[in-house]
């Protein structure tokens, strides 16, 4: 899967976003370190052990770099930066039962933001599966002769 690029410069105001999200009861937000546990086996129950360890590093930093979407005091979706790679966006993902809802939109934007508030002119989206959803969203466009970019050479492959 190839990476993608997204300028950073371009990117749709978040504020009514969050609003949007928050009248249809979700509450998009920075995690806590004190979440970590909670956010962990999130994310190991319902996508990966995998991504589990790349999200965690997103916890190491001040702030959290992993934003949260959440319902009814339950996470139902997360997305992080920073955590796979410096300048990386991801992993990310949002509950089969939530998709389709603007959600995974709203934590995209929300992690890009951050990392334009540190400073990065444009982010990388590794490793990307739904390449015309990040095209629409952001405005993100392939990166040639990426695949496998950052994941080559793992382990157990």
């Amino acid at each position: 899967m190839p990476d993608m690029l997204v300028p950073l410069y371009k990117l749709p105001d978040l504020a009514p976003l969050l609003k949007s999200q928050n009248e249809r009861g979700v509450i998009v937000r920075r995690a806590n370190h004190w979440e970590l546990s909670q956010v962990r086996a999130f994310i190991t129950e319902t996508f990966s052990g995998g991504w589990a360890d790349e999200a965690t590093a997103s916890f190491s930093g001040q702030p959290v770099s992993l934003f949260l979407a959440i319902r009814e005091g339950k996470i139902i979706g997360f997305g992080t930066y920073e955590a796979t790679r410096r300048g990386f966006f991801g992993p990310t993902g949002v509950l089969e039962s939530e998709r389709g809802r603007g959600v995974g939109a709203v934590l995209l934007i929300a992690c890009l933001h951050g990392m334009l508030e540190l400073g990065y002119g444009y982010a990388i989206i590794g490793g990307v599966g739904p390449i015309h959803f990040y095209e629409k969203t952001v405005g993100a466009t392939l990166i040639p002769d990426s695949t496998p970019g950052v994941y080559r050479n793992m382990l157990g492959r």
